[in-house]
């Protein structure tokens, strides 16, 4: 199946099935490679799909849910395949709903709803979008600039702003941040 995705992508050279161990190897199938297709789990087949997708090195790889009711040693392997061909230099898109699986392979994310983007950007920068913990509001009669960095450096402590007398704090919990605050 790999050496015949090769053929489909305009490779010709005599070294075709030494390109299709190489991919298969990758993906964690290189012991599997003399089995049929239908000799192969659910897991294994995915795989196997993967080893053809990447088998002519392509610069683009598109690849919806791949770890769709996998076993996790396949999950795991499959995504270990992902991040290595992404060192290689492979821009690959990711499509999938395991938002477990986006932290660990994704630079950038977007999150489409409906057809819609809704959100775009680094998990950190997602993350800071959701955030919205507790609001603390305090009577202050004098605040200063140096006054308003330390308070932002406090752990937990997500937002400071300072108008008219009132400090308002946006913190992840007022339980573990009041103390240090105060």
């Amino acid at each position: 199946n790999v050496e015949m995705a090769l053929t489909l992508s305009g490779y010709k050279r005599k070294n075709k099935r030494e390109k299709a161990l190489e991919a298969l190897d990758k993906v964690g199938l290189k012991d599997h490679a003399h089995k049929r297709p239908n000799q192969l789990s659910g897991g294994l087949s995915r795989r196997l799909n993967i080893a053809c997708g990447i088998s002519h090195k392509p610069e683009l790889i598109f690849l919806d849910e791949p770890t769709v009711a996998v076993d996790p040693q396949s999950r795991n392997k499959i995504l270990s395949s992902i991040k290595e061909l992404n060192k290689q230099g492979a821009t690959i898109v990711y499509t999938t709903h395991y938002m477990e699986e986006v932290e660990i392979l994704c630079d950038q994310i977007v999150i489409i709803y409906q057809g819609q983007v809704i959100a775009k950007g680094t998990k950190e920068e997602l993350k800071d979008m959701v955030r919205t913990g507790e609001k603390l509001l305090l009577e202050v009669p004098s605040f200063t600039e140096t006054a308003k960095e330390d308070l932002k450096n406090i752990p937990g402590v997500l937002d400071v702003e300072y108008d008219q007398l009132i400090l308002t704090l946006r913190v992840e919990s007022t339980r573990d941040s009041l103390l240090p605050i105060l």
